[in-house]
């Protein structure tokens, strides 16, 4: 019988070490009431230069619209973030990092920091950098987006 840990898929391993690093994030972030993928959202948001529309930020974070709706939610519900009309399209709703939405991102930093330096202190500086752009690097490559129609 082959070893458990012998499975070639890089989706499989990808996703078992995408749950470690969100359960390490997760923890260091629980005293400021965030979860690792709210504050993926409030970072987003802060480096953009101008409040992106939901299908905009949920390109940004190679996601589906759907499953960032039910994200959304409960930092809308908690005033991190506000869903605005579009001034040029009413339909498009506009994501606004709010007042008390950079307030609750400055009180995660140092946390998000401390679970950073932990993974860095494990894994090695150099060993994170590079898994850092190779992660980058798959998730902005085009080529690897849902393929239609396309057979061997």
């Amino acid at each position: 019988m082959p070893h458990p840990d012998a499975n070639p898929c890089l989706a499989t391993a990808t996703r078992k070490a995408s749950r470690r690093l969100t359960q390490l994030y997760d923890d260091m972030l629980e005293p400021c009431g965030l979860r690792s993928t709210q504050m993926a959202i409030l970072v987003e948001l802060d480096l953009m230069s101008e409040p992106p529309t939901v299908a905009e930020l949920a390109a940004a974070l190679v996601t589906d619209r759907s499953g960032l709706g039910h994200t959304l939610r409960p930092l809308e519900r908690d005033g991190l973030i506000a869903l605005l009309e579009g001034t040029q399209d009413r339909r498009r709703r506009n994501v606004v990092l709010t007042a008390n939405g950079k307030a609750k991102l400055r009180e995660a930093m140092p946390l998000w920091m401390k679970a950073q330096e932990r993974f860095v202190t494990i894994f090695g500086e150099l060993e994170a950098e590079r898994l850092r752009a190779t992660l980058l690097g798959i998730a902005e490559d085009e080529r690897l987006a849902k393929i239609v129609g396309e057979s061997e």
